[in-house]
């Protein structure tokens, strides 16, 4: 069953907002007062909220299948947008092409968010690129500075810290609504990933030895969210896709893309105006739509 509020701790949250002299108009500054647990719930989440839509409505989990097929079935059953799915652990938990997605309890951040932007179908792609930036930001916010593989991981120092996983219901001319799940990998130790994974996947916790404030995180990635989803919804991808780029781990290297049909090898330049990636290959420009990429050798990123 999803948490419930509890009126104790919505009364104590009022009278640290009354309290004389005292500024806790910040998630932040009211995480260190009520020195908030280190769990993903109504109780500790929803009075961190800086946003006007997302995580409003939260449904909290102790134990899920998978976040956004729940987010999903919500959706189709009128989920407003903003709704969040968080859950301390997935059982099955997705990434792409159908991939599993790691999930130890009480570690990291699984969370789903139904959105219903006004965008035909063919842009959808762009909140994949979206998602990936602000994660990208939130992480730095902790002192990590992860670059971003096209389309949809995060990494450092090549190993994958986080991923993007978009999922849409449409029409010809219009999206019903967009799923976007988020996975990051927080307070995980070695010891938390299956053993094939420990060598290519990390975390914060790994990278600078001590652990993540989820709640606080999980508030701050919200609000950086919503921050570019306004202005994507005010000027379009042109501003998404300068910082996509500023972040990138693919552009200016040379690269592989494997997709259900083919083998591409080339440098990867630039990602076009919809999010496609743009591929130089010996045999001309290609336009990547879908596909895994691996990193064949370095190559001096574009100016």
């Amino acid at each position: 069953m999803p948490d419930r509020q509890d009126p104790t701790h919505v009364q104590l949250v009022l009278e640290l907002l009354l309290e004389s002299g005292a500024d806790y108009t910040s998630g932040e500054a009211l995480s260190g007062k009520l020195r908030v647990p280190d769990r993903l719930s109504t109780l500790e989440l929803l009075p961190l909220l800086e946003t006007h839509d997302l995580g409003r409505t939260l449904h909290a989990f102790d134990s899920l299948g998978s976040t956004s097929e729940y987010a999903f079935r919500l959706a189709t059953e009128g989920a407003e947008h903003g709704e969040l799915v968080v859950a301390e652990q997935q059982t099955a938990g997705r990434g792409r092409r159908g991939r599993s997605w790691s999930s130890p309890a009480g570690k990291n951040l699984y969370a789903s968010l139904v959105l219903r932007p006004e965008l035909p179908p063919q842009r959808a792609p762009e909140l994949t690129l979206l998602g990936a930036v602000a994660v990208a930001e939130t992480l730095g916010v902790e002192g990590v500075e992860a670059r971003i593989k096209w389309p949809n991981d995060l990494q450092v120092q090549g190993r994958k810290i986080a991923g993007i996983l978009t999922e849409l219901s449409a029409e010809a001319d219009r999206v019903h609504f967009v799923v976007l799940g988020i996975g990051v990998n927080l307070n995980a130790e070695a010891s938390d990933f299956p053993p094939e994974l420990r060598e290519d996947a990390t975390s914060v916790l790994r990278l600078r030895g001590t652990p993540v404030d989820r709640p606080a995180f999980t508030a701050r990635l919200l609000r950086t969210l919503e921050e570019w989803l306004d202005r994507h919804a005010e000027e379009g991808f042109a501003p998404i896709r300068q910082r996509w780029r500023a972040l990138s781990a693919t552009l200016g290297q040379e690269i592989l893309v494997k997709s259900e049909h083919r083998e591409l090898r080339g440098v990867a330049e630039d990602i076009d105006t919809d999010g496609a990636l743009i591929l130089r290959t010996e045999q001309g420009k290609e336009r990547i739509l879908a596909g895994d990429v691996e990193q064949v050798r370095s190559r001096l990123r574009p100016t």
